[in-house]
């Protein structure tokens, strides 16, 4: 799939998959994009295998899946990793969501 705007990954995201041991494990972190939650759609975050029709943003053995069907959805996305009061988690900043639910695992297009 030929994107316009592939998604971006962070320093700190590759970093903290690092600290996981995600790449030793032979695992990579799959962002996703899903029907449901309170806005439409949801992201769905996990450590998983790569299958052969994935994008795969790599760095320094760590990687970052995309399916061909939440491409679309993520064009241009920002993936990252924060430590905040709530508490430390992969976040996506992504410029084709038109609105968002408190969570940040929720959004509209």
């Amino acid at each position: 799939m030929d994107l316009a705007l592939p998604p971006k990954v962070t320093d700190r995201a590759f970093a903290r998959l690092a600290e996981i041991g995600a790449g030793q494990q032979g695992q990579a972190l799959r962002v996703a994009v899903e029907g449901g939650g309170c806005s439409g759609f949801q992201y769905e975050i996990k450590l998983d295998d790569v299958d052969g029709d994935d994008l795969v943003l790599e760095k320094d053995g760590e990687k970052v899946i995309f399916d061909s069907v939440s491409l679309p959805f993520l064009e241009n996305a920002v993936i990252d990793f924060t430590e905040e009061l709530i508490g430390a988690r992969f976040v996506i900043d992504n410029p084709n969501a038109t609105s968002s639910c408190g969570c940040g695992t929720s959004f509209s297009m």
